[in-house]
């Protein structure tokens, strides 16, 4: 199962990378608090938020469960250190991709919300179903379907649950990243106009793009570190054990 150190290294790269988040999702938590607004109590907009905000990590949770079972196979087939090293490398691959992405400095992982939106076709038209929004019941189910949005934050998250080893783990370490999205969401669409400002600013986001490439670099470290031990039976060190 993921160390709390990993669980909270995922939790800080979703807060981080939420940066993004507040661009491709804020609009449409806004949109669903304006939606709820006619119900005139302020409670009832919050908890159809937080109901859209839960379905959508729900759905990050499902996909790290499928990404873990996946990681699961690949241990179970191949010899146990080349696999979890390979894991590990595609992992922190991802991460640098992430933070060159959040930077603005590359933007590769553009090519794989491309090839993400074809799924997306096929998902959202049951979105549209459950417009309009009129009980926390529909707002949950909504993100959960938003949940599969394309996304290159949430797509670097799921390679690193091929470190997970197992559907529950690869579960918890999505559970935790979608976690540190929810600050972000909740206040955009809560329309927290200074938040939303900041998360426009390109300085904050080339800085939380640099935190989470430092991650990804410092997250290759353990893997070359082992390299030479591989011959007196030590496996190399697991991004999630």
């Amino acid at each position: 199962m993921p160390t709390e150190a990993t669980l909270a290294s995922a939790m800080l790269v979703g807060m981080l990378g939420s940066t993004h988040c507040a661009g491709m999702c804020g609009g449409i938590a806004g949109s669903l608090a304006l939606a709820t607004a006619r119900d005139a109590r302020r409670w009832w907009q919050a908890l159809h938020l937080l109901a859209f905000n839960l379905g959508r990590i729900c759905s990050y949770a499902l996909a790290g469960a499928l990404v873990g079972w996946l990681s699961q196979q690949m241990l179970d087939t191949l010899p146990a250190p080349a696999a979890r090293q390979a894991a590990g490398w595609v992992s922190a691959g991802f991460m640098i991709a992430l933070g060159l992405y959040l930077t603005g400095w590359w933007t590769g992982l553009a090519a794989l919300e491309r090839a993400g939106a074809r799924l997306w076709r096929r998902i959202e038209p049951l979105g549209r179903r459950l417009l309009p929004v009129r009980h926390p019941l529909q707002a949950w189910l909504f993100g959960m379907v938003w949940g599969w949005l394309p996304c290159g934050l949430v797509y670097a998250a799921l390679a690193w649950s091929l470190g997970a080893g197992s559907p529950a783990a690869g579960a918890l370490l999505m559970l935790a990243f979608g976690a540190g999205t929810l600050p972000m969401l909740l206040a955009a669409g809560g329309a927290a106009r200074a938040l939303r400002s900041a998360a426009r600013d390109s300085r904050v986001r080339r800085a939380s793009g640099a935190i989470v490439l430092a991650l990804g670099v410092a997250s290759l470290v353990p893997f070359g570190a082992h390299d030479g031990h591989d011959s007196h039976g030590g496996a190399p060190a697991s991004t999630v054990r």
